[in-house]
């Protein structure tokens, strides 16, 4: 796993207007609460839902905390972002309840030994989660977690299973922000080639990402992963595999850094054999974390 070893500039932008904070609560009113902790009934609902519209799924959380705000795309250098982003999109359908682990039977096998099988074939809303589900549905004999980051990833020696490989899945995450009006879309001329980019439009969604990926590490720090929210465990965690969480807490001050660092060590360090064991685990999502950790 690559480890974090750059930090982004940039200040979390924290509202201090009452206006400001007035429009917020309206903002709320009309959709945007689906991007605040809710509980109860809202919470299931977050886990189960598949509205367009009103939420940011893994992976466009995870590619929007490392895309570059003003020049709207992802680090060069970045080799990771790929096969995190596969990895979210296994553990966003375990969440939604179409996917999940064969069951271990009487000889209990380890997490990465056991196959992925799909509990619900009911569509999602969100083409690239279908399509990959699609995919897991349809292939016999089942594969395992490992096996399917790497072949949504494209990352195979087997000719005949390079058909599994989402492609341009960085552009179609980003075209899908655009359309919820987080980002925008613009030419950039680099020397010999054009690229298209995406720059930030939408500085409160993102803010308030970064903002809820650090208190749960700071102010809201529980210290046992089974009593956070299954989604920002998962976004911790794949933000780390993507090499993206660090751009999350480069705007802390020094002790911040340190003690978020420092406890996101602690949930590393996790063994996900035992995790996946306890009440309420989502076996599905430590058997990701297994594969990145390993």
């Amino acid at each position: 796993m690559t480890s974090l070893t750059q930090r982004s500039s940039g200040l979390v932008q924290r509202r201090t207007e009452a206006s400001r904070t007035a429009a917020a609560d309206k903002d709320r009113g009309s959709g945007d609460e689906d991007f605040e902790p809710r509980r109860g009934e809202e919470q299931e609902e977050q886990e189960k839902g598949d509205s367009k519209e009103t939420r940011l799924t893994l992976m466009e959380e995870v590619l929007l905390l490392g895309l570059k705000d003003r020049e709207g795309y992802t680090s060069f250098w970045n080799d990771c972002i790929s096969s995190g982003l596969r990895g979210c999109m296994l553990i966003e359908l375990a969440i939604r309840g179409r996917l999940q682990l064969e069951a271990c039977g009487m000889r209990r096998k380890s997490l990465l030994a056991r196959k992925v099988i799909c509990k619900s074939d009911a569509p999602t809303g969100d083409v690239l989660l279908d399509e990959a589900l699609k995919h897991v549905k349809e292939t016999q004999p089942p594969e395992t977690v490992q096996s399917w980051i790497e072949l949504l990833s494209g990352e195979t020696w087997n000719p005949l299973k390079l058909h599994y490989q989402l492609r341009n899945v960085r552009e179609r995450l980003a075209k899908n922000l655009v359309e919820k009006g987080v980002l925008t879309t613009e030419k950039q001329n680099f020397l010999l080639f054009d690229m298209t980019t995406h720059p930030l439009t939408n500085d409160n969604i993102k803010q308030r990402l970064v903002k809820r990926v650090q208190e749960a590490v700071l102010e809201k720090w529980v210290n046992d992963p089974h009593r956070m929210d299954k989604r920002l465990l998962a976004l911790i965690f794949l933000a780390h595999s993507s090499d993206v969480l660090e751009n999350a807490f480069s705007p802390l001050l020094d002790d911040q850094y340190d003690l978020a660092m420092k406890r996101v060590r602690q949930l590393l360090d996790l063994e996900p054999e035992g995790e996946s064991t306890k009440t309420n685990a989502n076996e599905l999502l430590w058997a990701v974390v297994a594969a990145f950790t390993k």
